[in-house]
Order: C-alpha cells, then sequence, then structure tokens
C-alpha cells in the first residue's frame, strides 16, 4: 500500500475551526471591524498583515472574546463563543493566545508559568503537568530555564516561554498579536523559528505580525485588513508578487523597499 504525503494545503474544506460571520465591532465612533467574514480551517495558518489601525488586533482579541462584538458571529469547532464564566475560561484554553507583551507571572518560575493552567483549567495532576510543562519548555528551547523567573530572562526566551505555556493547554487554534514586536532584533528569529515549527506541526495559528518573511514561509494564507475591512487574501505567493488591490500595492511598497 502506498503512503499518501499530506501537504499542509490539503485541509479538507469540511474542517472549519474558526468561523467569523458578518462581524461589527465599535470603539466609540470608530468602526473597528466592518462586516469581518473569515473561514479558518484545521491546520491551517494564517497570517493577518496591514497598516496600523486597520483592526488585526481588535480581530484577534474578539476570537478570544477578550473583546466582545457588537453583530455578528464567531464560532470555535462549531460552537459559538461562550458568554462568561466557567465556559469562557475553557474557550480561552482551546484558543491559545500570545501577545505582544509576555503576560508572565513574575512571582511565579517559568515552569510554574507554564503548569499553572494545566492545574487550575484543565485540572491536570501536578506531575503530569510538570511532565507537559518541561517537555514544551525543551521544545521551544528553554528547558534550561525552567526553574528561573521571568525577569532572568531575554525578551525572546521570555515569549517562548509565553507560548510553551499556550500550548500546554492543547489549544485548538493559536492566536499571535504581533508576537515578536517588543522584542530586539536578535530575538525575532529566535521566536519566529518556534512558530515555524509549530506551523510544521501542523498547528492552526492566526497570526498578526509586520514580520513579511514569516508570513511568505510560514502562512497558507495572507489576509491584509485596512480601515477594519478585510481588503483581500491570498496565498503568500499571489499576495506578495501581485496584490490585487491598490491598498495593499501601496502597503507593500511602503514596507518591502526600505
Amino acid at each position: 500500500m502506498t503512503e499518501v504525503s499530506v501537504t499542509k494545503d490539503a485541509v479538507p474544506a469540511t474542517d472549519d475551526l474558526v468561523v467569523l460571520g458578518g462581524v461589527n465591532k465599535h470603539f466609540g465612533a470608530l468602526h473597528v471591524l466592518q462586516d469581518i467574514n473569515l473561514t479558518i480551517t484545521r491546520g491551517e495558518v494564517v497570517v493577518v498583515i496591514g497598516p496600523s489601525g486597520s483592526g488585526k488586533s481588535t480581530l484577534c482579541r474578539a476570537i478570544n472574546r477578550l473583546e466582545t462584538i457588537d453583530s455578528g458571529s464567531i464560532t470555535l469547532d462549531g460552537k459559538p463563543l461562550p458568554q462568561e464564566g466557567r465556559e469562557l475560561a475553557r474557550l480561552r484554553a482551546d484558543v491559545g493566545m500570545v501577545f505582544q507583551s509576555f503576560n508572565l507571572f513574575a512571582h511565579k518560575t517559568v515552569l510554574q508559568n507554564v503548569m499553572l493552567g494545566q492545574v487550575k483549567v484543565r485540572k491536570t495532576d501536578k506531575k503530569d503537568a510538570e511532565a507537559r510543562a518541561r517537555q514544551l519548555l525543551d521544545r521551544v528551547g528553554v528547558g534550561e530555564q525552567a526553574d528561573k523567573y521571568p525577569a532572568q530572562l531575554s525578551g525572546g526566551q521570555q515569549q517562548r516561554v509565553a507560548i510553551a505555556r499556550a500550548l500546554a493547554m492543547d489549544p485548538k487554534v493559536m492566536l499571535f498579536d504581533e508576537p515578536t514586536s517588543a522584542l530586539d532584533p536578535e530575538m525575532i528569529n529566535e521566536v519566529l523559528e518556534v512558530m515555524q515549527q509549530l506551523a510544521r506541526d501542523g498547528m492552526t495559528m492566526i497570526v498578526v505580525t509586520h514580520e513579511m518573511g514569516f508570513a511568505r514561509s510560514a502562512a497558507n494564507r495572507v489576509v491584509f485588513m485596512a480601515d477594519g475591512r478585510i481588503v483581500e487574501e491570498a496565498t503568500p505567493e499571489q499576495f506578495f508578487s501581485n496584490p490585487r488591490s491598490d491598498r495593499a500595492k501601496d502597503f507593500l511598497s511602503k514596507i518591502l523597499h526600505h
């Protein structure tokens, strides 16, 4: 029997994991998300790019329900996002989120940071949680730092711990909201490499980033946003070589010709 190799492109179309339908969000008079329709399938890596203030981070935060939406619907794995309470905590475990700032608990060691959610939300046995945490810290390349406190780590190391912490919950999807924008240039690649590996391992990812190299190499699809709307969606090859909209052409000409 011949083995069939499955490429990342061969994600079955019925396997919709995150679906946004007609999503709108206002901050006062500002219409930050305008009729957003977006479907992310299992195993897909979607990179969201666009100028500052285009709604990218708000989109990310809405999927994790850190921002409530005014109208429309968001479903995760076929279920609408819960409103509050225990169900919401469970949702946040299913939707791992890595922010620009690392959001680690300063008074807990690296190991304790990665164990915490497993024990509190997933009700994992402490011994199992520790084993899983150590395995994930090794996976993101900071295993030797397990007993240190966040302040003793570089920014790149802290961000990799934050990724391990999100992965420890066995999330269905990982959201990255500009995960490298607070880092020094030499630390950016060490975080992007971890994300590249996650993408290769088949993790479903939605990544808001300014790192065009990552978008080109890791994304299945690029979503370009401007003024609260999705202006275009394309494969990285299509988007970077032949953007359809004037907004995208303008954006790319500004960032790619420095």
